[in-house]
């Protein structure tokens, strides 16, 4: 409630005090995640960054046994469990004796988080998190401020892999609401000086403003853009629909957040001239990925303790146990999301297991009429020029709307297209109908779901389980 009321108090103040805000909000979040503890986890991260697979490992399995002794003498629920199922930490020697014990939901850390609880760390030294989640899922725990510099020393490592510095200007495109929305007219961006950033709204980007922040990016000329990949994605069809550019080359476009769809990649490159470099993490810290200039995807080993269940066609559900948060200790914590796994080492020299890509969150799949779930559904996008932005919505198997923002020159040549690819992977069953709107719906955050699913969870599952 209080951050409600401060955030409707923000929205009415003149721009120059938004700013000022920004300002101060930006300096209180710097003295958080980069504050005194922050440079020494960062050193010990990057020196990490290359050491033997054999070595990293046992790092982690030492965390690991380290963070579940934690959990067995200072999280009540864990004291119960680990009593009930006699089940000793101090055996615990790798990933592969973590079968013994449960699947941790989400909805159980939602419903049960006070017994989640360690009675070690004392309520003044505790941090509330919220994170956003898409369709309502969204979860509240605590962290401390230990945990969250060395997250963001993870973070920060991988970024300088590619070169970007802790001093970089950063054109920001997140969720925030950080203009209001009822706002006409430019400018469409706050300024975060101790953060160097430029913080531009998601939710004006629209034809009759893209001018707007094409002027900006010409005038202040950041080397870094990061953001969710739906926003930079639609930046990058504007521009591309316009037929002009932002007047320079940048050097570094990253994102995270949302799952990175083939044709956001697509239109990303062909607008700015670069491949988008992207990172897997969330609040949680039960996993975390970060890409290498190889464009592979290298598991933190270090981090946190990665497990993945195999589902079917070669694919995994991602659970993270994240040995840093001692506040909140999730241990086999069912992230919901789906990856596909490489099986060779990369030519970069860095440790970890390999990711091949992020297949999206489960109910990112829709389902067809015989009950099969399918995903990766953005290829059929992947050359689609002529689409700003695309979403699925289903509200029963066998049945997709396809919901389109136009291209300036979309016709009824890529219609036909879009229909022609679309029945290729899904067949002459499934009902097919397209609905054209002028912007998508995104969630409070201005995170997109590339699906919208009305169906129930359960029965989501139980296919997906077949």
């Amino acid at each position: 409630m209080l951050q409600n009321n401060l955030e409707s108090f923000y929205l009415k103040l003149p721009v120059w005090l938004q700013n000022v805000a920004c300002n101060i909000k930006g300096w209180q979040i710097k003295r958080t995640h980069l504050g005194a503890g922050f440079n020494a986890y960062l050193e010990d991260a990057e020196k990490r960054s290359f050491w033997p697979e054999h070595k990293i490992i046992e790092f982690r399995n030492r965390k690991l046994q380290n963070f579940l002794s934690h959990c067995a003498r200072t999280v009540p629920y864990y004291r119960e469990l680990f009593s009930k199922i006699k089940f000793d930490p101090n055996q615990v020697k790798n990933l592969e004796d973590l079968k013994y014990l449960p699947i941790l939901k989400k909805s159980f850390v939602q419903n049960h988080y006070p017994c989640l609880l360690s009675d070690d760390i004392p309520k003044k030294q505790r941090i509330n998190v919220h994170t956003s989640g898409t369709t309502g899922s969204g979860l509240r725990f605590y962290t401390t401020l230990d945990a969250v510099q060395q997250q963001w020393a993870i973070w920060w490592r991988y970024r300088r892999w590619h070169g970007i510095q802790l001093d970089a200007w950063c054109a920001y495109f997140g969720g925030r609401t950080i203009v209001p929305i009822s706002q006409k007219q430019p400018p469409f961006w706050r300024y975060n000086l101790p953060g160097r950033q430029i913080l531009f709204s998601g939710y004006h980007l629209r034809p009759n403003a893209i001018k707007y922040y094409v002027d900006e990016l010409r005038k202040r000329k950041p080397p870094w853009l990061h953001g969710y990949p739906s926003l930079l994605a639609l930046l990058a069809s504007h521009l591309i629909d316009e037929k002009t550019d932002i007047g320079y080359q940048p050097r570094w476009i990253t994102v995270g957040s949302e799952n990175l769809l083939s044709q956001q990649i697509e239109a990303i490159k062909r607008a700015f001239g670069i491949t988008p470099i992207q990172h897997y993490g969330m609040a949680e810290a039960a996993a975390n990925f970060s890409q290498c200039e190889n464009g592979m995807l290298h598991i933190d080993e270090d981090f946190a303790a990665v497990e993945f269940i195999p589902r079917n066609q070669g694919t995994y559900k991602v659970v993270g146990t994240n040995f840093t948060n001692l506040a909140t200790p999730l241990v086999r914590y069912e992230i919901g999301d789906v990856a596909a796994l490489g099986e060779s080492t990369c030519s970069c020299g860095r440790p970890g297991r390999l990711v091949t890509k992020i297949d999206g969150r489960l109910e990112d799949y829709v389902i067809l009429k015989n009950g099969t779930l399918l995903g990766r559904m953005d290829h059929i996008f992947k050359d689609m020029v002529h689409i700003r932005e695309a979403q699925l919505y289903q509200r029963k198997a066998g049945e997709i709307f396809v919901r389109l923002v136009k291209g300036r020159n979309y016709s009824d040549i890529d219609e036909n297209l879009l229909i022609n690819e679309f029945r290729r992977r899904v067949g002459k069953d499934t009902e097919l109908r397209i609905e054209y709107v002028n912007e998508l719906v995104r969630s409070e955050f201005g995170k997109l779901r590339f699906v919208v699913s009305d169906i129930k969870e359960g029965k989501l599952y139980q296919h997906q389980e077949a």
